[in-house]
């Protein structure tokens, strides 16, 4: 090759020197940087007795190098974009260390750019601490460079990035007014935003975008684990973990210290972190940023990179600002959810008032007439035999009379304290009278009850009218979710509770199912999924078991039926 020379024919100082003067006095001469740069790789090329040569620099938004001037290097090798951590080139850009190759074959590192190369010199340009590029030269023999070829090439670099820093720079600014923009356009967004989950995949979107990342993930936390909530970009192959306790994985960390995490290489410290791992995301470097509202964490934004790449400050400057706007819009979004249940709860509240009213005011009406029916039944009783035929009948009017008045106590019941009313009820008998009372309607659906309880089960405290009305409301619904017949079977035993053992009863049914769409609002008042239905009454069970210090839940649901749960403390012990 023209440009070769036999080592020991290396420039001794002096020409060094004047080398480095030439350089020097071109570079401040001239206004063009790139004119610049092609004067000081014709002198490397010319001292050093390189093959070929190049400059690539890093381009801001992505952190990939681009090759902006070369000698002896063709079109097609000249358009290559090369990755950080690829290649020798890529790896003196990432770890910002000069590299000596004397046989680049037996370098795993080395990524072929023009054939015949033997061997290689690369070393970084930096500015303001910053790598921007890197200076490359290969050579056609082996060890064709010395360690004062890499003194000189240093010394020779420093000059070049006086040139090249106005271009990088000037790239610099123009990248940072798109992303500014961006930023702003992202905030934009993430603030219309109303529902969580669009607030995370649209932080995940823009994230990615802005950095230019391979892909951006969100991570939901709640307790002590993390959900993967939402992802965008391709990861091949790989995939990310649904969800993953803190203690696995340096997201924890992040959680924790409410700081950043730069991972430089995913496969080999967050394995658990994917379900599935392999090359390229292996081999890519990860950050990850708290989502953090004061001193609330909502979750990790998760940044996967092109490759093994050193996320600079202003990425993470960039990623923390996305993340801190997708924590105000998630804060707002709570917020709203809150402003609009407490909304719907207080007109909620104003009907139940209204129909509380207008239920109390009929019956009250209603309870005056009934007191006369039963006082004409007594009348019409006085004088008649005991086996006149007509006692029979004056006997179901006074057993039904007394059951209207049952019905109107309980609806003005509702609006009064019913402690007072409280005394030992066997759970057991309750369930028992329900069934009985239901007995012809189970008949007539082919719906077939069993009844599984421990022999000595405890009493608890409570109104029998109301614990009926809870049996019966609930063993209603299953046999309304059983249209073609089915099994309806209640467990009743003692189980552990908040404050205390507690009977607990299961009533489960062989029906459809309750829709997860409509499941949180089942206890609403109002709310029914039957035409017939006026949605009060698993309400009602609800309210009446809080005033018996107990609650209820679905325990399950599905195709193949429904299972309700519902407790009350067991009767405190008395003196």
């Amino acid at each position: 090759m023209p440009n070769s020379r036999p080592a020991q024919e290396r420039p001794g100082d002096a020409r060094v020197l004047d080398c480095l003067y030439r350089v020097g006095a071109f570079v401040n001469a001239t206004e063009d940087p790139r004119e610049a740069l092609d004067f000081i790789l014709e002198e490397i090329v010319r001292t050093l007795g390189a093959s070929s040569a190049s400059i690539a620099l890093v381009e801001p938004a992505t952190g990939s190098l681009r090759i902006e001037v070369s000698n002896g290097l063709d079109a097609a090798s000249v358009k290559q974009v090369i990755d950080q951590g690829q290649g020798i080139t890529g790896w003196v850009a990432l770890y910002a260390k000069p590299q000596r190759i004397p046989d680049v074959s037996k370098d795993p590192r080395y990524v072929e750019i023009r054939k015949g190369v033997r061997s290689e010199l690369a070393v970084p340009m930096e500015l303001m601490g910053n790598v921007i590029g890197v200076v490359n030269c290969d050579s056609d023999r082996l060890d064709a460079f010395t360690e004062q070829d890499v003194a000189f090439l240093s010394l020779l670099t420093n000059e070049a990035s006086k040139a090249v820093g106005r271009i990088w720079l000037l790239r610099q600014l123009r990248s940072k007014a798109a992303q500014l923009e961006a930023l702003v356009r992202a905030a934009q967004g993430l603030a219309r935003e109303r529902d969580e989950p669009g607030i995370s995949l649209d932080l995940a979107r823009h994230t990615r975008a802005l950095l230019g990342a391979r892909a951006c993930a969100y991570y939901n936390l709640v307790d002590d684990v993390l959900h993967l909530r939402s992802l965008d970009g391709d990861l091949g192959v790989s995939a990310l973990a649904p969800s993953i306790a803190l203690n696995r994985t340096s997201l924890g960390t992040v959680v924790t210290r409410g700081r950043s995490v730069v991972v430089p290489l995913a496969g080999k410290t967050e394995e658990d972190l994917f379900i599935r791992l392999s090359a390229p995301v292996a081999a890519s470097s990860l950050l990850a940023m708290p989502v953090r509202y004061e001193d609330d964490t909502f979750g990790v934004l998760l940044c996967v990179a092109m490759g093994a790449y050193r996320f600079s400050d202003d990425d993470k400057h960039l990623v923390a600002a996305l993340s801190s706007f997708g924590a105000s819009s998630i804060q707002n979004a709570r917020l709203y959810a809150k402003v609009f249940t407490v909304e719907e709860g207080l007109r909620r509240s104003e009907r139940l008032t209204a129909l509380g009213l207008l239920s109390a005011e009929v019956a009250h009406e209603i309870r005056n007439p009934l007191t006369v029916m039963k006082l004409l039944s007594d009348t019409l009783a006085q004088g008649m035999a005991a086996d006149d035929p007509k006692m029979e009948d004056l006997g179901v009017m006074r057993e039904k009379i007394a059951h209207m008045e049952g019905v109107v106590s309980r609806v003005l019941g509702m609006s009064k304290a019913q402690s007072g009313a409280f005394r030992d009820v066997d759970l057991r008998q309750a369930a028992e009278n329900a069934s009985l009372l239901l007995r012809l309607k189970l008949q007539q659906l082919g719906v077939k009850v069993d009844i599984v309880c421990a022999e000595a089960l405890p009493l608890v405290e409570g109104n029998a009218g109301q614990i009926q009305q809870i049996f019966l409301n609930l063993m209603m619904n299953g046999v309304q979710a059983m249209a073609g017949g089915g099994a309806l079977t209640l467990r009743l035993a003692v189980e552990p509770g908040p404050q205390g053992d507690v009977v607990a009863v299961r009533i489960a049914d062989t029906g459809t199912g309750i829709p997860p769409k409509i499941l949180p609002k089942i206890f609403d008042s109002f709310f029914t999924s039957r035409e017939d239905g006026t949605g009060l009454g698993l309400a009602i069970v609800k309210r009446i078991l809080r005033d018996h210090r107990g609650d209820i839940a679905v325990e399950s649901t599905g195709p193949t039926g429904t299972q309700f749960r519902f407790w009350i403390p067991v009767r405190s012990s008395r003196a």
